[in-house]
């Protein structure tokens, strides 16, 4: 297993970018509120790392298909992932963390990893996660994503009311969605090069 630096900085740009805008983010600054922000930091981040390596493996399972294939099927959730975030749907911000307030580290820590834990489910970013597992490898895919996920978390408990008030999300969003777009073709172009070749 080789950590490839171009990989992991591809990995943390791609799920970071993603993961702004998603519920998650907001879930965390909701909790981050009634909440100690520690605490929830904690939950979360072992929540997004439980999610990391699942979305790891189940790419590594991924790459044991012809390369074409995989290049094919990453191009297909890169184009996926571009449309989830250009459609522009804003429906995950009205989504809140725990409704009570929460005292005490393992209340906390378990009540943020439960929400993050469930929530994740077949999100954006594992199966971005997976897709880039398959593609460029395990190590710097997973590094990249789990420090990308748990950063976000970081951000928005620690600015989120700023993130949330100042900075347009949709703009977050696009950026996301035209870098998807981006490796979509790139990937697309590869699998028939490595079809035909």
């Amino acid at each position: 297993m080789s950590l490839d630096p171009l990989a992991l900085v591809t990995a943390f740009g791609l799920i970071f970018l993603a993961e702004l805008p998603d519920k998650t983010m907001f879930a965390s600054l909701a909790m981050g509120t009634r909440m100690r922000p520690l605490y929830v930091w904690f939950g979360t981040s072992t929540a997004f790392l439980v999610h990391v390596a699942i979305a790891v493996g189940a790419g590594s399972l991924i790459g044991l298909l012809p390369d074409w294939i995989v290049r094919l099927v990453s191009a297909l959730l890169f184009a996926f992932g571009a449309f989830m975030l250009l459609r522009g749907g804003d429906d995950d911000e009205d989504e809140e963390g725990a409704a009570k307030t929460v005292t005490g580290f393992w209340p906390v820590y378990t009540t943020a990893f439960m929400a993050v834990f469930i929530s994740e489910w077949g999100d954006l970013t594992q199966i971005t996660t997976a897709n880039l597992a398959a593609t460029n490898g395990i190590l710097p895919t997973a590094i990249g994503a789990a420090a990308a996920l748990m950063s976000v978390s970081a951000l928005a408990l620690l600015a989120g009311r700023f993130i949330a008030q100042r900075v347009p999300l949709k703009t977050v969003q696009r950026i996301g969605g035209l870098c998807m777009a981006g490796l979509a073709i790139w990937s697309l172009v590869e699998a028939i090069s490595a079809f035909t070749g």
